[in-house]
């Protein structure tokens, strides 16, 4: 009877079992499912409203760029696009991913 307390004082992890191993798997698994829900998931859906966003830009809609400079766009080319400011017509060529804000031109209100 001896022995048998022994065998179990030496071996540690022989005593723990599987119960032992996944009460310290466990909490890892929710911190990394957590952290997918809080941090990955919503920047993931924010790049993708992002995208269509600057890919659904047409001429004549009003673009405020992450700059800060307001205009209409007068010109697309696959990865620019050209921006009329002020009465002035200053144009200026800009990359799609500037774009921070689009307000699409109403075609019913003419």
């Amino acid at each position: 009877m001896n022995f048998m307390f022994w065998d179990a004082a030496s071996d540690p992890t022989a005593a723990m079992g599987t119960v032992g191993t996944l009460t310290m798997i466990l909490p890892m698994v929710i911190v990394l499912l957590m952290m997918y829900l809080v941090l990955y998931r919503p920047q993931k859906k924010q790049q993708k409203k992002d995208a269509e966003m600057r890919n659904s830009i047409e001429i004549g809609d009003e673009v405020t760029t992450i700059g800060g400079v307001v205009g209409r766009v007068v010109a697309i080319k696959e990865d620019t696009f050209v921006l009329e400011t002020g009465n002035d017509r200053v144009k200026i060529r800009f990359r799609r991913s500037a774009i921070g804000s689009v307000e699409k031109l109403n075609m019913e209100s003419k």
